[in-house]
């Protein structure tokens, strides 16, 4: 990858406005995220690091008014980043005055412009008034007061797809048994113990769901049938609204007794549903080498 091929966005505005937020999105992303970046350090930083990883989507920084030079130092900085292979895009947050008034009761964080005391609403009218130079360079402005934590994760998310070409939403398939307990980290889990079981066949007990026969021995089931198709209409409809809500990944964890046979069956029936050239989707087993 060429310099001239990464993305690079420079996240700033007010106070309050959701910049955490933002930069955990495009983290979530892949991206190289660095929060309160000295702005006179970021030519240096591009030039050191900006070659180093040829799979790496692009940087995003947080700049604001935590440095206290930010403001008298940026416009230098970004026109000599302008004339260097280093395209960027600044993104700029905002929410009204009640709004963020309103977050700072909730978080009680302090403003930076309230050090060494001082009334918040005038540090956040104060705030509005230094920052309408960069407002108005900024390539995208966006007010955050209606938006709640998950809106704002969507509404950057589509920028980042929208500017780098990248897999950002990611899926694991992973079947488990009951027995040796539940994936925590599952975000959905299907019980399939419903499902007739190849472990009482002695001839497909020692076998796991990888096993034609025991694939056949489940997948034959007329309930087993019924059961697939309900359940994969409900993942093409969950899928793209966890995928639109931001969401990084997405763990769907499918269970059985035993984690060796009806689980395996289901959980590759999943996988090879869900499995498409435009989306990132992996599956496992993790109990299928437990001993029987």
């Amino acid at each position: 990858m060429t310099v001239k091929e990464i993305k690079i966005f420079i996240i700033t505005g007010r106070s309050g406005s959701g910049k955490s937020t933002a930069l955990d999105t495009f983290e979530d992303a892949g991206f190289y995220c660095v929060d309160n970046m000295p702005v006179a350090l970021l030519p240096f930083f591009l030039e050191q690091y900006a070659d180093d990883d040829p799979d790496l989507p692009g940087f995003a920084f947080v700049m604001d008014l935590r440095e206290r030079e930010f403001l008298a130092t940026y416009p230098s900085v970004f026109k000599k980043l302008a004339s260097k292979p280093y395209p960027f895009e600044i993104i700029f947050l905002e929410a009204d005055e009640k709004t963020l008034l309103q977050r700072y009761s909730q978080t009680r964080r302090h403003h930076p412009l309230c050090r060494g005391g001082g009334s918040l609403l005038k540090s956040v009218r104060a705030e509005k008034e230094l920052f309408e130079s960069l407002k108005t360079s900024a390539g995208q402005v966006i007010d955050t007061s209606a938006y709640s934590v998950h809106d704002l994760k969507s509404l950057i998310f589509e920028i980042v797809k929208k500017n780098a070409d990248l897999d950002t939403f990611r899926i694991n398939v992973l079947s488990f048994g009951f027995k040796y307990g539940i994936p925590l980290h599952a975000d959905l889990i299907m019980d399939v113990r419903f499902l007739p079981n190849p472990y009482f066949i002695p001839a497909l007990k020692p076998l796991d769901g990888r096993n034609v026969e025991v694939r056949s021995f489940v997948l034959e089931k007329p309930e087993t049938g019924a059961f697939i198709e309900k359940y994969l209409d409900l993942l093409d409809y969950l899928i793209p609204r966890y995928e639109k809500e931001g969401k990084a990944y997405l763990t769907i964890g499918v269970g059985c007794t035993g984690g060796r046979h009806r689980s395996v069956v289901i959980a590759e029936s999943i996988f090879n549903h869900i499995c498409k050239p435009e989306r990132d989707v992996n599956l496992s087993h993790r109990d299928i080498d437990q001993e029987v």
